[in-house]
């Protein structure tokens, strides 16, 4: 049930003023939060009426500006928050109240979803702009990756990590009471040995070494699909169950079973291409912790390939993040620009005067587009050998001067990895990656808010 706001606590008057005062930044984050614009995203997340009271909703939004913010776990926020009269009284928590569980504040971030996040930075932009604050005249666009929660993925410990889950998942469906006589082999073990085998040879470093990686990996293999042999029968025996005694639980199991057997046959496939000599594998898959992280090469020489997601970014000229957009893989650039554009236009109401991105971006089409939107200056380096008159204008005083202002935003970019979490995120698929980015954004700009008003 929806609670938007907590109990006033009469013992906060009792304290003194000095105990009583919060930090600058914090007090302005207050009461720049006291608005229904904010609270209005929860309501399509809670009932009005039914169910439990949840955290009252300023105190969650405060809650995960913190998180945001200060890059913490769960716990220590609420450790942090339960040991500082200042976080407390942020988060409007009652000095004689307990603050909440951590894992109340991970399903709630759970289930509140994309859409929450989406409309939280929509409405904080929104008020920005009506505050004058927001004005867009410049814009400065690029992307990165945001990287996933997730180990360096090799095929043998994927195959292990999948053999592990299965055994895993089928212990618990049986524990539920389905599928009981169906005879099941945990190969959890023989996978894991193999594992340890391929650690040791690894140490030789020689030419003989890698053949014995492949020849494990392959036992590996052989392991995985006499595991999917017989979770085909403890599946089909749960569904039986499954259909006689209707059970939430157990249908989540069962459907939790289906996806990383299916996820198994796939690393199955992705081995047998790898055991053939064809290293280059579309869409692969690296995770069945997260499925929708995707093998990521940006140029890097310190990182030639991450895995996670592909993250555009676009700031005004006073330093706000005014549109980001997460998504699987790594998708052109080119193709992005014209739409991140247009949403601030929506956004603001007008075009921006100035739009600036790097050679990824610049094409004549994106030129073309953008002067048709209303943007009187373009600062897109083209792409591969341009011609004389380009040459010239990209060497002209104006062009530099945004070609220059535009560096500003790989700054910017690491800004947001080391302060807010956009180095990597910690929910998982593509809708967490979202979220977790989501979130980062709304906390950056409610703490940019406070440098400028100052």
């Amino acid at each position: 049930m929806l609670r938007v706001a907590g109990v006033q606590d009469p013992w906060w008057e009792v304290l003194p003023e000095q105990a009583r005062q919060m930090p600058s930044e914090l007090a302005r984050i207050d009461a720049y939060l006291d608005d229904e614009r904010f609270i209005a995203p929860w309501r399509a997340v809670f009932a009005e009426r039914l169910g439990r009271p949840s955290i009252p909703v300023e105190t969650l939004l405060r809650l995960l500006y913190l998180k945001h913010r200060y890059q913490l776990g769960y716990e220590t926020l609420c450790r942090e928050v339960a040991d500082s009269l200042s976080w407390r009284r942020f988060c409007r928590i009652p000095l004689t109240s307990p603050v909440p569980h951590p894992t109340t504040l991970i399903k709630l971030v759970r289930r509140s979803g994309v859409q929450t996040a989406e409309q939280l930075n929509a409405a904080l932009l929104g008020k920005l702009a009506e505050d004058k604050l927001l004005r867009c005249r410049k814009l400065r666009i690029d992307t990165t990756v945001i990287e996933a929660d997730i180990d360096h993925p090799t095929d043998a410990d994927l195959l292990e990590h999948g053999v592990r889950k299965l055994g895993r998942l089928v212990r618990r469906i049986k524990a539920a009471g389905a599928a009981r006589r169906t005879s099941f082999r945990d190969r959890s073990r023989s996978a894991g040995r193999r594992l340890k085998e391929i650690s040791r040879t690894l140490r030789r470093r020689t030419g003989q070494a890698l053949g014995e990686i492949d020849r494990l990996t392959g036992e590996i293999a052989t392991v995985a699909r006499a595991t999917l042999r017989d979770v085909a029968a403890v599946e089909r025996n749960a569904l039986r169950a499954l259909g006689k005694r209707p059970s939430g639980r157990l249908a989540h199991l069962v459907g939790e079973l289906a996806e990383t057997a299916a996820g198994t046959r796939r690393l199955l496939e992705q081995t047998a291409l790898r055991l053939a000599g064809i290293r280059t594998i579309p869409d692969r898959l690296v995770s069945l912790a997260d499925p929708d992280a995707r093998p990521i090469r940006k140029g890097k020489p310190q990182h030639p390939t991450q895995f996670g997601y592909t993250a555009l970014v676009a700031e005004d000229e006073r330093g706000f993040v005014v549109d980001h957009k997460v998504q699987r893989g790594n998708p052109p650039d080119a193709p992005q620009l014209v739409p991140s554009v247009e949403r601030v236009t929506t956004l603001t109401g007008r075009p921006p005067g100035t739009v600036v991105a790097d050679r990824g971006f610049g094409f004549a089409a994106n030129d073309q587009a953008l002067t048709e939107l209303g943007v009187q200056r373009i600062g897109l380096q083209r792409a591969g050998r341009p011609g004389k008159a380009r040459r010239e204008y990209e060497r002209s005083r104006p062009f530099r001067r945004m070609r220059n202002w535009r560096v500003g935003i790989e700054a910017r970019i690491s800004h947001l990895k080391r302060g807010f979490g956009f180095r990597r995120t910690r929910l998982r698929r593509l809708t967490g990656a979202q979220t977790w980015a989501g979130l980062g954004v709304f906390a950056y700009n409610l703490q940019r808010m406070t440098t400028l008003s100052r």
